[in-house]
Parts: structure tokens; C-alpha cells; sequence
């Protein structure tokens, strides 16, 4: 086969055929297709597109360029995975809570992209944590504890590695099918058992409107059931953040709250969740979707989803007395500072990409790849929407490194709220799609 004639079949508006995908992507694994190749087939795509076969057939070529995990376990093996927002840490309670309801959860996540906080740099704020281990451990830890969250190995799906960083320096990342061919060839590698996913929308997520969250939504949930794994979707709000909390070590709190029962620490964190699980196990055949929901609610109440988790830290390198003593474990910043209302009114809307952009700039995020993570830095307590306040009322609070990147963090919070009239409640579920 040659490149040529398969970046022509897209270019000319044809489908190449499931073996021209395949043999393109394990092209793009052992690079045998050329970096320029590789960037015309993606702007091919991107102008194009594939059409739902194509697509397909692309994720399941990236999926097959490299390892596929085989499980043989007493349970189902199911997985999520979510498009990305500010103070979104479902991961760290949706894996142990579903671990807890007999279901065997293998999380391959991903680090921080632009104002979005990552999975491992949350995991990899606990001090000792290594969230990047080998095929063979991540068998065993999935086996001992019902789950794990890690990151994905070089085995897993190489032409998608090669082709993200491709796509980032050739202007084709808004691809509907090279996003969806991306996220589903890593996560049908690891799990084909049931995927739900959390499509973020709202002014938070990379997809600002529904409309927009939908059209992915819609071409994740054909693709991923056209490549055999039962998958469906939420479109959840993201016009403010998803819990009170952003930044590393600070998300990591929350959830141990909630995981020590306190639901209200972050009620739309925890709901989301619940809604969640429900719904993957009811894709996957364990439980109608309502006694689902029941089901995830009790393994967090209760205290076996904190169980499951303080298991998963101790695994991964972590402190092994992580649920009794997990205050005294994350690293806290050495200023914490106040951010109060200038003048009166509700909290009328929220800049989230802002917010998460000024956690990044406090040291909570990448600039660029080789920068340092520093987990204790973020702002906690963020008022929910609606919101009233006086003048000199807190909003939230800032955690930082020193005063002048608190100062200036302030400064930038302040700038991406809007005060104002009362705005209308809205869903935490946008739509249900699947």
C-alpha cells in the first residue's frame, strides 16, 4: 500500500477501506509514514471528514497499531472517560465507587491539557504516587483492588501518540473524527466491557456550547458502539466548576471528604458521579439504571469506595495509611488568601476556562510540557452560581507559592466572575445521549 493513495481517498472525499486505516496507522506506530503524511491525511480529515464507517474503522486501526488488554476477571470491566473541565475529579470517586459495586474499572487517564486539570498530576500529588507502571502491574492492581487509574503505556495505541502530536502542531485538532478516534482507540485498548463518557459543555469545557458538546457526543457514542464496547453519554454544565475546588493536591481533599461521606463538600461532584455509574452499570447489564445510581450512592456513603481507593494509593506507591491520615499527606501552599466581592450582587456567571488558566498560571498546569506541577497550588471554596454576596463577602480562596502570584491570581479571578442578578438554575445533566 502506499501513503500517497490513502491521503488522496480523503482528500478526494472517498473512504479508504478498513485495510488502508490499518495499515496507515501501524504506519504512524513504527513511522514508516512520514510526519508530513501523517499532517496531510489529518487535514484530509479535518476538511473531509470520514463518515461513521470511516471512523470506526480509524479507532479500532489506532486501537490494534499496538497492545489490546486481554482480562480474565470475575466481573465486568468497564471504564470512563470525560472531555475535560475545571475542578472535574469524577476519577477519583467514580473508580473505586464502581470497584465497590463488583465491577472491575482499568482508568487509563491522561495529564493536564491547556486550562483542564489532569487525572495523574491529581493522582501524582499524593505524595509516593506513581501513576505510571507496567501492563503486567496494572493486571495486578486491577485484579487486587477492582481498579486503578494510571497512565497508558507506550504499547498502548502508539499511532494515536504519534498522530496527537501531529495534530497539535498542524492546526487539526478540532476534528470531530480525529478526537473520537483518539479518546476511543486508548480506552477500547484497555476496556470493550462498557464505556460511559462525560461530555463537558459550557464555558469550562473545550466544547463551549451543547450544540457542539452533542455533535462529539453523538460521533463517540455511534463510533464506540460500532467498534462493539456498549457506550453512552452525559453532556454535563460546565459554566462553573464542577466542584469548589481547583488544583491538584486541593481536588484530592475534596474528594476524600466526600469519600469520608461528606457529600456536601461538593454536591455536584457527587452527583455527577452517582449518575454516572448508574448509567454505566446499567449499559453494562448489573443493575437497572436507578438501583444503579442507589448502588454507587451506598459504596461512597458508606465508606468502601474511600476503602477501595486508600488500597489503590498504597499500590501505587502511595502513603498505606491514606484514609485515616490523608490531611497530614498533601502538600499544602504557604499562602492562602481571601478573594471578596468588590461590591454587591449574585455571582451571575463564571469565565471556567479563566479559572482554570489561573490555576496553571500559580503552577497548578503545564505552560509547556516540561514544566513542574506544583500540587498545592489552586483556590478552594469557589462559590456556586447564584450566589449573594455583600461587599467584602469571600468568593473563594487562593493557594499559592507567595504573595505576588496570590496577588496576581486574585486580580485574575475577580476578572473572570461577573456579579449581577440572580441567574436561572440550570442542569447539572444537559442531555443523555445513548
Amino acid at each position: 500500500m502506499d501513503a500517497r493513495a490513502i491521503i488522496a481517498k480523503v482528500r478526494d472525499k472517498h473512504t479508504p477501506t478498513q485495510e488502508e486505516l490499518q495499515w496507515f496507522a501501524n504506519g504512524l506506530a513504527d513511522r514508516s509514514v512520514s510526519d508530513a503524511q501523517a499532517g496531510a491525511f489529518a487535514m484530509a480529515v479535518l476538511l473531509n471528514g470520514l463518515g461513521d464507517e470511516g471512523r470506526v474503522n480509524l479507532t479500532l486501526a489506532m486501537r490494534d497499531s499496538g497492545d489490546v488488554l486481554e482480562w480474565d476477571l470475575p466481573g465486568p470491566v468497564l471504564d470512563k472517560h470525560s472531555t475535560g473541565g475545571v475542578g472535574d475529579c469524577v476519577s477519583l470517586l467514580f473508580a473505586p465507587a464502581l470497584a465497590a459495586c463488583g465491577v472491575f474499572v482499568p482508568m487509563i487517564s491522561g495529564r493536564g491539557l491547556g486550562h483542564t486539570g489532569g487525572t495523574l498530576d491529581k493522582m501524582e500529588a499524593i505524595p509516593g504516587v506513581c501513576a505510571q507502571i507496567s501492563e503486567d502491574q496494572l493486571h495486578e492492581v486491577t485484579a487486587k483492588v477492582g481498579c486503578a487509574i494510571v497512565g497508558a503505556t507506550a504499547q498502548l495505541a502508539p499511532a494515536d501518540r504519534r498522530l496527537y502530536a501531529i495534530r497539535d502542531v498542524t492546526s487539526t485538532v478540532e476534528s470531530i473524527d480525529l478526537i473520537t478516534a483518539s479518546i476511543l482507540s486508548k480506552k477500547l485498548a484497555s476496556t470493550r466491557g462498557g464505556l460511559i463518557l462525560d461530555v463537558k459543555a459550557g464555558s469550562g469545557a473545550f466544547m463551549k456550547s451543547t450544540d457542539d458538546a452533542r455533535r462529539l457526543a453523538t460521533a463517540l457514542v455511534t463510533t464506540a458502539n460500532g467498534a462493539g464496547s456498549p457506550t453512552a453519554a452525559l453532556i454535563s454544565d460546565m459554566d462553573e466548576p464542577l466542584a469548589p475546588v481547583m488544583g491538584n493536591a486541593l481536588e484530592v481533599a475534596v474528594c476524600m471528604e466526600v469519600l469520608a461521606g461528606n457529600r456536601a463538600a461538593a454536591p455536584r461532584l457527587y452527583d455527577l458521579t452517582v449518575a454516572l455509574g448508574g448509567k454505566l452499570l446499567s449499559l453494562a447489564g448489573v443493575e437497572a439504571e436507578d438501583e444503579g445510581e442507589a448502588a454507587v450512592a451506598k459504596a461512597i456513603d458508606s465508606g468502601q469506595a474511600m476503602e477501595r481507593f486508600s488500597r489503590l494509593v498504597a499500590e501505587l506507591g502511595g502513603p498505606p495509611d491514606m484514609e485515616a491520615d490523608w490531611h497530614t499527606h498533601l502538600p499544602k501552599a504557604p499562602v492562602i488568601r481571601d478573594v471578596v466581592a468588590p461590591e454587591s450582587g449574585h455571582l451571575a456567571s463564571v469565565n471556567g476556562e479563566a479559572l482554570g488558566l489561573t490555576v496553571v498560571g500559580l503552577g497548578g498546569g503545564r505552560r509547556v510540557e516540561t514544566d513542574k506541577i506544583d500540587p498545592s497550588v489552586g483556590i478552594t471554596e469557589f462559590a456556586p452560581l447564584g450566589t449573594k454576596f455583600a461587599r467584602g463577602d469571600r468568593i473563594c480562596q487562593v493557594h499559592a507559592r507567595n504573595d505576588a502570584a496570590a496577588q496576581e491570581a486574585e486580580a485574575a479571578i475577580l476578572a473572570a466572575i461577573a456579579l449581577g442578578d440572580k441567574p436561572e438554575s440550570r442542569p447539572l445533566i444537559r442531555e443523555v445521549i445513548g
